[in-house]
C-alpha cells in the first residue's frame, strides 16, 4: 500500500509549528527505523503535556509517515478548526455511538487505507504524580485486533518539563529536550480471531501499555511503579477517605453542662 501524500494542510501546519518547536526544545529521537515504511499501522503514545502532540507529530512527520490523531467528531464541524482537522486527515471519534466498534469506524477505515493512526491510549494527560503512563482505555487494542495492523509503542519525555500537565505556565529555561523512543511492533497475535470481550481487550491493552512503559523506563533511566496509576481507583479511595473523615450526621450533639447557655443566647 503506498504512502498517503502529506498534503497542503499538513505542510502548512508544519510550517507554522516547526519553527517554535525547534527554538523551544532540543531533540533526542530514536527508533524511527521501527516506523513502517508503508501500510496501515497504529502508534500507541504516552501523554504527559499539552505540548507533546505537536512535538510527537514533528517526530513522526520527519519519518515521512504523518500521524492521524483521534479527536471528538464535533471539532470537525467548527469553522477554520474543522477545515484544518479535515485537511490534515485527523480522525473523528463518534462518542455518541452505542456500538463501541462503530465509535472507531473512521480509525479502522484509515488503517485499512494505509494510514498511521496515533492513539493516546490513556485518553487524557496522565495523572500519575511522577508522570508514568496510567491505566489505558481499550480503543487502540480494539482497532488493532479488528485490523490486525502493527502497533508501534512510542514513549516520550521532556515536553512535560517544558509545560507540566495541568498547568499553564511554561518553564522555558533551561531549554528542555524532547526524548522519543519508538519500539518494534507489539506482538498481539495471540489475541487474533477471538471473541472481542472486555477481558480480552483489557489484556491486549495491558500488553501495549507495558511496551510503552518499558520504553519510557529506558528513556528516563528509572523503573516505573509495579501497578499503573488508576484514576478510577483513586477516585474511589478518595471518596472513602473523605467519608471516613466526615463525622456522622446521625450522632447526637454533645450535651452542654448544666448552667451554661447556648451560643448566642442572651443573658
Amino acid at each position: 500500500m503506498p504512502r498517503r501524500r502529506i498534503g497542503f494542510w499538513y505542510r502548512l501546519a508544519a510550517v507554522i509549528c516547526k519553527p517554535p518547536l525547534m527554538v523551544l526544545i532540543k531533540r533526542d529521537w530514536r527508533g524511527m527505523e521501527n516506523i513502517p515504511a508503508d501500510g496501515g499501522f497504529i502508534t500507541a503514545v504516552n501523554h504527559n503535556s499539552h505540548v507533546d502532540p505537536f512535538a510527537y507529530a514533528h517526530y513522526q512527520y520527519n519519518t515521512g509517515r504523518v500521524p492521524r490523531f483521534l479527536a471528538k467528531s464535533g471539532l470537525f464541524k467548527k469553522g477554520f478548526v474543522g477545515a484544518a482537522m479535515r485537511g490534515t486527515g485527523q480522525i473523528p471519534v463518534y462518542r455518541e455511538s452505542t456500538d463501541a466498534l462503530s465509535a472507531f469506524r473512521a480509525a479502522i477505515e484509515a488503517v485499512e487505507r494505509g494510514e498511521c493512526v496515533a492513539f493516546y491510549p490513556e485518553g487524557t494527560l496522565t495523572r500519575d504524580p511522577d508522570g508514568w503512563p496510567m491505566t489505558a482505555k481499550t480503543g487502540a487494542a480494539r482497532v488493532a485486533l479488528q485490523t490486525k495492523c502493527p502497533v508501534i509503542p512510542v514513549a516520550q519525555w521532556g515536553c512535560n518539563e517544558l509545560l507540566p500537565p495541568y498547568t499553564k505556565k511554561p518553564h522555558l529555561l533551561p531549554r528542555k529536550t524532547h526524548r522519543v523512543l519508538a519500539g518494534p511492533p507489539v506482538d498481539l497475535s495471540r489475541f487474533y480471531d477471538r471473541e472481542m470481550t472486555a477481558e480480552l481487550l483489557k489484556e491486549a491493552t495491558e500488553v501495549i501499555m507495558a511496551a510503552v512503559t518499558g520504553h519510557l523506563e529506558e528513556i528516563r533511566g528509572e523503573q516505573a511503579p509495579r501497578t499503573p496509576y488508576d484514576p478510577r481507583r483513586e477516585r474511589i479511595e478518595q471518596r472513602r477517605r473523605t467519608q471516613s473523615q466526615t463525622p456522622s450526621q446521625s450522632q447526637p450533639a454533645p450535651a452542654r453542662p448544666r448552667g451554661t447557655q447556648a451560643e448566642g443566647q442572651s443573658t
